[in-house]
């Protein structure tokens, strides 16, 4: 079913407001002033043709929670709970106090991805592009290109030599032997290992000089 429209809340003297407990300087904050919601208001709505069962989550909400999502590096579970005790990502997301509970279960933004699609993916790419050139952060030439880091960062992967190689068939066939119950006169398993150890020294010295 389509999401339902969210009425503005009134003022409450038991809960202060969350303008009144953020600094309106931060990053978010500005940024929330930018994006056009109701475009996601309108357009992501027709995802959800279906007038009957339980409304589905404001497309406002589920707008801000996918951006905050990969901009602060985190999982579906993890932005919610980070949602729940953050008040700029909810003054982000478009709450006006503060809210103690999630506003959505973690398995809903999946199914969100699942309705937009790359579509509307790129509609919140675009509205983010536009709200950095209207306030003056991202300049025309900053979007003629894309630049793409492909450093390659060295990692603790053990590479096969012939050494492993040669000790990983010696450890197959004594555990070959055994199941066939033949008798070796010997299986090596002192001496492969000390072997093995000589060959990696030789080789890093060789690499070494």
């Amino acid at each position: 079913m389509k999401p339902k429209s969210r009425a503005p809340e009134q003022d409450d003297l038991l809960r202060p407001r969350l303008t009144a407990m953020i600094d309106m300087r931060h990053e978010l904050v500005r940024l929330e002033a930018l994006i056009d919601w109701a475009f996601f208001e309108r357009e992501w709505a027709g995802f959800f043709p279906s007038h009957t069962g339980r409304p589905a989550t404001s497309p406002r909400i589920v707008a801000g929670l996918l951006y905050l999502q990969p901009a602060y590096g985190l999982s579906d579970e993890a932005v919610v709970a980070r949602w729940v005790e953050n008040p700029y990502y909810q003054h982000f997301c478009g709450e006006t106090f503060f809210q103690h509970r999630p506003p959505i279960d973690p398995s809903s933004l999946t199914r969100w991805r699942g309705r937009i699609g790359e579509e509307g993916v790129e509609w919140l790419l675009t509205k983010t592009i536009e709200a950095g050139r209207e306030a003056g952060v991202i300049r025309e030439r900053s979007a003629e290109a894309v630049i793409v880091d492909t450093t390659v960062m060295e990692k603790a992967i053990a590479h096969p030599t012939d050494a492993r190689l040669y000790e990983k068939a010696r450890l197959r066939l004594v555990k070959l032997a055994r199941e066939a119950e033949l008798a070796l006169r010997q299986s090596y398993a002192r001496l492969a290992p000390r072997l093995a150890g000589q060959v990696g020294r030789y080789v890093w010295n060789g690499m070494q000089n």
